[in-house]
């Protein structure tokens, strides 16, 4: 069972198996708090939410395959 996260979180360590990433993500208690927009991970190993702010930083070592 996944376990949820609080969407007051402001940043959150993602791991490959997250791509693509997309925010909010399916396990977070919010899950519909705004609409889904998908983040670029790939290319800095960070990226932010345009609509609340939410900083994801690609977890140390996580290697995205294909991009």
């Amino acid at each position: 069972m996944m376990s949820l996260v609080e969407n007051t979180q402001k940043e959150i360590e993602v791991t490959a198996h997250d791509v693509p990433l997309h925010c909010p993500m399916p396990n977070m208690l919010k899950w519909n708090s705004h609409p889904r927009v998908f983040l670029d991970i790939a290319k800095t190993g960070k990226a932010q939410c345009p609509y609340c702010g939410t900083h994801y930083k690609l977890k140390e070592g996580e290697v995205i395959k294909g991009h």
